[in-house]
């Protein structure tokens, strides 16, 4: 059976949650027992014991996300802010895929009343992954507080705005919703048994369940023979974009840029608010800069609506020494002869 998952003391914020690393990475019978016994020190509160069992493993596997995410759970723990926010700052940087690292870098800078640098840190978590919902919630508590700040410096100012202290007030009151200023765990996924091959995300996504043709009787046509698609033809069009889905995860696989990027629309709605350019720009940087890439799609289903159609499956990706395997859904349209992508997101 897995080590139970366990709960970690926040000592930062009341309001943010900071979570232990949700991606599922592949790892060994031997890895999975390192892992399973730093956690256990950590469980402990045998934090030196916990690091220094981290150091030695990392000293032969430094680049391992999963054991420097536990280094910085251990960093955080033992009030070594700066040394933790760089831990996750690193694990940022040679994995730009992982949310979760930015997520707990935001709690560490809104522990240090720095949340121009928190709201900055969820941004990018939510860029990598739109439907990451702690970083959304997280991201609503950070800017709460920046708007009592800037309610306080506008009643600072001008003491006779009557319109401003309700609005200090309602956002204080929020804060204060936990008098005994008890903070909210920081859960760490538990490491993997010998049985298990991966680490679990915190909450299991619902398995994607195929769409079959619509069986209701179509309505009688007034005065002309009906419209609705034949049953080959809806076939042949989930062919089609089952077919562009397939090139699609080839074009990354391969490192294709110009076929990756030729896959979506160009009102494919780019995450985090980024222009085109620039979204191309980072997708560019990610994908040619891998010395590999793999992605893999299992349990697809097309669902056709006209010229639109949504294709769920999900999908294994393997880059370098990391591995992670996701709830994926495009959204595509169709574009004269084309399938496109016009939106995408992570999870059910």
């Amino acid at each position: 059976m897995p080590t139970p998952a366990f709960f970690l003391r926040n000592p930062l914020s009341a309001a943010l949650r900071m979570l232990m690393l949700a991606a599922t990475l592949s790892v060994s019978t031997v890895y999975a027992d390192d892992y399973a016994d730093v956690s256990r020190l950590v469980r402990a509160s045998q934090y030196p014991e916990a690091l220094a069992k981290a150091e030695q493993y990392l000293a032969s596997k430094p680049r391992d996300p999963q054991m420097r995410f536990l280094k910085g759970v251990i960093q955080t723990e033992t009030g070594k802010t700066s040394d933790a926010i760089a831990t996750f700052t690193q694990i940022t940087g040679d994995y730009p895929e992982l949310p979760e690292p930015y997520n707990n870098l935001a709690v560490l800078y809104a522990g240090q009343s720095q949340f121009d640098k928190a709201r900055a840190a969820l941004e990018m978590a939510i860029r990598t992954n739109p439907s990451y919902a702690t970083a959304h919630e997280n991201l609503g508590d950070v800017y709460a507080r920046l708007a009592s700040r800037a309610y306080s410096k506008a009643l600072q100012l001008d003491g006779s705005n009557t319109g401003v202290q309700p609005k200090l007030a309602l956002i204080r009151t929020l804060f204060s919703a936990d008098p005994k200023g008890q903070h909210k765990p920081a859960v760490m996924a538990a490491p993997p048994s010998p049985a298990v091959k991966s680490i679990p995300a915190p909450a299991a996504t619902p398995p994607t369940v195929a769409v079959p043709p619509s069986t209701a009787k179509p309505a009688p046509a007034a005065s002309s023979p009906a419209t609705a698609p034949s049953a080959s033809t809806t076939l042949d069009t989930e062919k089609e974009v089952t077919a562009a889905v397939h090139a699609w995860a080839e074009a990354w696989s391969s490192k294709n840029i110009k076929s990756y990027l030729s896959s979506y629309g160009q009102n494919f709605d780019t995450p985090g608010k980024q222009s085109r350019k620039d979204w191309e720009i980072d997708r560019r940087a990610r994908i040619v800069g891998k010395s590999h890439i793999s992605v893999k799609l299992s349990n697809l289903s097309i669902a056709v609506q006209g010229r639109k159609a949504t294709a769920k499956f999900k999908q294994d990706y393997s880059a370098e020494s990391l591995n992670v395997s996701s709830r994926k859904t495009l959204e595509m349209a169709k574009v004269g002869d084309h399938w496109l992508i016009v939106k995408e997101f992570t999870g059910s």
